[in-house]
């Protein structure tokens, strides 16, 4: 199908974009200008992500305004004001303080969505030790390996977390000095208290002198083999979370915003707290995982006005073939945007019959720390594409040639995306791996790993990861390519697709295909899902064969792992399977 972009008219919008026009706001563009938007630390102590964040606010007239919303699963329900949040806080960084935590330590934190894991990261950051978020859906050996590699001092987490998978480890972490239960009334043994430490500290608290070049975030992102990374983020990246808040999520003061990312990755910090609490509005968190009904009441009774989602998100609605907008009262809705993965031409165009708004893509990852290519509020979207580089950010396709590397300038030519370094979200380091840091970088570019094309326009487009990419009968396939379209058959659910090995064709394109209630895995139905998608993208590059399966192996975040059908298929190693679902 050739998808038409989507215009806009904003006559009748009751917000204008912070971004009206692109060209001229790219153009005149300054990282200085947006670091004047910020407030830094009173007599010239430096910046710190949780000043920002907070404590400017509650300092001044935003003080009384609902920060954060927290919804637990059982239907409480806790609200806490930008007063709050810094008072918290303060407490907790009063607490690191008073066990001795210093300065580029790590305190990490396995808890689900909630109040706690947000009053720990601040805190943390406010006493200059850096903050480590752990998926709470892990199991011992993948936690192990982070707090191994990130030398945990504190860790946070709850009774039952602690039981299930940390009490047979703490032999094995000798960094790690205290455990800090949040539903622990007394102290007990090795076990402290979190509720009772947070009651004796004082509400008080002077952030001491922060460098923006201090460590501030430890994320974990793992590769397809060996042992995980830990990216370095810093306090200076605050820049970057600011920026993006107001340029692609649009926040204006007044919003509610609703990220539905667990903070256990990177979107669900970057913009599931920070993004949002530096511009003031209310940020809303639900403890529950997703519920199509809940869901829909959350945007309905909060009345969100911007919403940040996932691709996974939006294709379970499109399963269940809901219509929200005809159940729900969702007219304070103003701005869908989705991230995690590539999103298909046809969930973006669903936002429009099923939402009353298009859904806009945006691309980043753990290393750039904040978005980089998104498409903007105010601006056509081109379903299936990025969208354009933020300000600020330079982008470029680039191909590797003998050992050099060389922009490519003519339009719709495949090849590495590539950002050039400098923004102020970018990783400083894999943490004790400069090797593998200094990898990444080649001829003054960034290179993502990621391979993308860009139109006459200046819109990116997703092709794949470099090392999914199939070469078969001298053709460069990119599965996303082959997956979108196998989504638009009628029976396709999900589709994952890799290059099997094939001595005559170099790989064949395999896809594996869960299908929709109501259809049944069979010859037939086969043989049609190929004759579509041979009509829809030619022979060459059209599956050769498909695989019916239901249960699709996917990352907790909800990415088809690819690497892990190759592997399966091939009878090979499965390398690190700690972000894989349901694994503990």
């Amino acid at each position: 199908m050739d998808w038409k972009p989507i215009k806009k008219s904003f006559s009748n919008w009751a917000v204008q974009p912070n971004l009206l026009d692109y060209e001229q706001t790219y153009q005149t563009f300054s990282w200085t200008d947006i670091w004047r938007e910020l407030d830094e630390l009173p007599e010239g102590r430096g910046l710190n992500i949780a000043h920002e964040a907070v404590d400017r606010h509650a300092d001044g007239p935003r003080r009384d305004q609902l920060a954060l919303r927290w919804l637990g699963r059982d239907g409480t329900r806790r609200d806490f004001s930008y007063a709050d949040l810094k008072a918290q806080s303060n407490r907790f960084a009063n607490a690191l303080r008073a066990l001795g935590v210093r300065r580029s330590e790590r305190v990490f934190v396995l808890a689900g969505r909630i109040p706690e894991l947000y009053l720990t990261a601040l805190g943390t950051l406010k006493n200059v030790s850096v903050f480590c978020p752990l998926f709470s859906a892990f199991g011992p050996e993948p936690i192990y390996q982070r707090m191994h590699l990130g030398e945990a001092k504190v860790l946070v987490t709850t009774r039952r977390q602690y039981q299930q998978k940390i009490a047979d480890l703490r032999k094995r972490l000798p960094h790690l000095q205290h455990v800090l239960l949040t539903d622990l009334p007394e102290h007990e043994a090795d076990l402290l208290s979190l509720p009772k430490l947070m009651a004796q500290a004082s509400p008080d608290f002077t952030i001491p002198p922060t460098d923006p070049e201090d460590m501030a975030v430890l994320h974990f992102t793992s590769g397809t083999t060996g042992m995980p990374k830990g990216a370095i983020h810093v306090h200076k990246a605050i820049l970057t979370h600011y920026m993006t808040g107001k340029y692609v999520l649009d926040l204006h003061p007044g919003d509610i915003f609703w990220c539905t990312a667990d903070p256990g990755w990177v979107t669900g910090i970057s913009y599931g707290m920070i993004a949002p609490l530096a511009h003031g509005v209310t940020n809303i968190i639900d403890e529950a995982d997703f519920d199509a009904e809940r869901w829909c009441k959350i945007l309905q009774e909060q009345k969100v006005t911007v919403w940040y989602t996932a691709p996974t998100a939006i294709r379970r609605l499109m399963r269940l073939g809901i219509e929200p907008r005809k159940e729900y009262d969702l007219r304070h809705l103003r701005l869908i945007h989705s991230v995690g993965e590539p999103l298909n031409p046809e969930a973006v165009t669903w936002g429009l019959q099923a939402l009353g708004l298009p859904i806009h893509d945006n691309w980043w990852q753990t290393e750039t720390g904040g978005i980089m290519i998104a498409n903007f509020a105010a601006m056509e979207v081109r379903p299936g594409s990025m969208g354009r580089p933020l300000p600020g950010i330079e982008a470029a396709i680039v191909h590797k040639v003998n050992g050099s590397v060389e922009v490519v300038e003519e339009p719709c030519v495949e090849g590495d995306l590539a950002l050039k370094p400098g923004w102020p979200s970018m990783f400083r380091g894999y943490l004790n791996d400069e090797e593998r840091y200094q990898k990444c970088f080649k001829g003054g570019w960034y290179i993502t790993g990621d391979l993308a094309r860009r139109d006459a326009d200046g819109y990116f487009w997703f092709i794949g990861r470099a090392d999914d990419i199939i070469k078969t009968s001298g053709h460069m396939v990119g599965p996303f390519e082959v997956e979108s379209a196998l989504l638009e058959h009628r029976a396709v659910a999900e589709a994952g697709v890799i290059g099997k090995p094939d001595p005559l064709i170099g790989e064949l394109v395999k896809a594996f295909v869960s299908l929709k209630p109501g259809f049944e895995p069979s010859e037939e139905l086969k043989l049609d899902i190929i004759g579509f998608a041979r009509q829809k993208l030619g022979s060459a590059v059209a599956p050769k064969e498909i695989e019916f399966n239901q249960n699709l192996p996917k990352t907790r975040s909800g990415k088809i792992m690819r690497r892990l059908l190759k592997a399966r298929e091939l009878g090979l190693a499965e390398g690190d399977v700690s972000t894989l679902e349901g694994s503990e």
